[in-house]
């Protein structure tokens, strides 16, 4: 419940402060129904299976939410979430050679296409020129460095995990991509609106 109102900005209704198992099932129904009234449908996660250390049901709860909150709302010329973020990862790392995401998958494996990324945005982090596309690790590694240290965007991948496994895992790689998208667009908007309170300040001065 704590999360959801953190992330939503929203009050969620009172949590029941029993231990008993029925106080802990009313206070997951109750986060339950905050996500379903988002208009989000829950298959098959139910509270008791939550309560009672269901880690697969549980999981899937955790990527309905960061679905619903992290990558629902990314929209970039009238295409949205998965297919939206997916274009706007295209557009930003299209100049750079070596570089070809064509899903959220084995397109991040060699680490380039997350430090092409951070470049576009922020040159000055990256030496883009200097890296190797035959050392992902080193790749993978300077790019979570970075993204952790100047762009507050938390380390959730491990680089020799992603390199080790044949498909990375998809929904792990379009959370961390989303918090790129949130970073950057953001500052973005704010450096747009700005811009324009610069030019009606200069309007009226004139």
């Amino acid at each position: 419940m704590l999360l959801l109102e953190v992330i939503s900005g929203e009050r969620l209704p009172k949590p029941e402060r029993g231990k008993m198992r029925v106080h802990k099932i009313n206070n997951v129904n109750k986060a339950l129904d905050f996500i379903a009234s988002k208009g989000v449908k829950l298959v098959s996660i139910g509270a008791e299976e939550i309560v009672d250390g269901n880690a697969k049901m549980t999981l899937g709860m955790i990527w309905t939410i960061i679905l619903r909150f992290a990558i629902q709302d990314i929209s970039v010329e009238e295409t949205s979430a998965k297919e939206g973020l997916l274009l706007w990862c295209q557009r930003k790392t299209a100049p750079y050679k070596n570089v070809n995401v064509q899903n959220f998958h084995i397109s991040w494996k060699d680490g380039l296409a997350f430090n092409a990324l951070i470049h576009r945005h922020r040159p000055e982090l990256i030496e883009y020129d200097k890296l190797r596309k035959d050392d992902p690790v080193t790749n993978l590694n300077n790019a979570f460095e970075v993204a952790e240290k100047y762009l507050d965007i938390p380390k959730m991948l491990d680089a020799e995990d992603i390199v080790n496994t044949a498909r990375p895992d998809e929904k792990a790689i379009m959370t961390y991509v989303s918090s790129f998208y949130h970073a950057f667009s953001g500052a973005q908007k704010a450096e747009t609106a700005a811009n324009r309170i610069c030019k009606v300040l200069a309007v009226n001065q004139e």
